[in-house]
This record gives C-alpha cells, structure tokens and sequence, in this order.
C-alpha cells in the first residue's frame, strides 16, 4: 500500500498547527534557579493520570552579572509522541515550548520522547 506523502505532511502540518495554538502551562515548581512547568497538549495527554502531556524543566546557570546560560530539559509522558512519523510534531512543540518560556536567552535543550528525543542549542548571537 503506498501512502501519498503530500497529504500526509498537510495532515501532519494541521495537526503542529493546532497543537501549538492549544498549547498551555502551568508553573509547577520555581526555585531560585530552576522552575518546572507541565505541559498541556489538545490532543495528548499523561497516559496514567490524563494530566499533562509533559513538563519542561528550566535550570538557570548564572556566572557573575553577565553570563547566563540555561539548561531546558521536556519530558513527554505521552507515549503517541513517541511516534517517530511525529517528529517534526515534537520538533515544533519542543521549539514552541522554547520561545513563550525561555524567549533569546542561550539555551541548552534536552528532549525526552522515545526515538524523537534528541539535543539541540539555542544561540542569541
């Protein structure tokens, strides 16, 4: 069975679209250094509490009064994004995710999703 790639990357796109637009937070932890925050989706969710899809863990390293480098780990709970056909999804969640809570900060990025986890890093040059 051949599968047309065009309407599905149209589906595919649809679907980022609609998740990023739902997309909420709430802050769960905050310490001088760190916060947590879960991480809403519309159509996932935590597959055991039906809670959040996930949670973004931020960890602020201050050297002296003019560097500050930040670390973010997500972590989605939800097994679907796992997927490795949704990549791009968490892709652009996890990106998402990095504008509304850490903006142009540089930034360390860790994300935990099955075969879609993977690392990246945010300059603000």
């Amino acid at each position: 069975m051949k599968v047309d790639n065009t309407i599905v990357d149209l589906h595919l796109k649809k679907e980022i679209e609609e998740e990023i637009e739902s997309l909420k937070f709430t802050k769960n932890f905050r310490s001088a250094t760190a916060e947590e925050w879960y991480i809403f989706m519309k159509s996932y969710a935590d597959p055991k509490t039906g809670g959040a899809a996930g949670k973004a863990i931020i960890h602020y390293n201050l050297y002296g009064n003019k560097e500050i480098f930040i670390n973010t780990t997500i972590i989605f709970d939800d097994e679907k994004l796992f997927n490795h056909e949704l990549h791009p999804l968490v892709y652009a969640i996890a990106d998402e995710i990095i504008n509304r809570l850490v903006g142009y900060a540089d930034t360390l990025l860790s994300v935990h999703a099955g075969s879609n986890s993977y690392h990246a890093e945010y300059k603000s040059n």
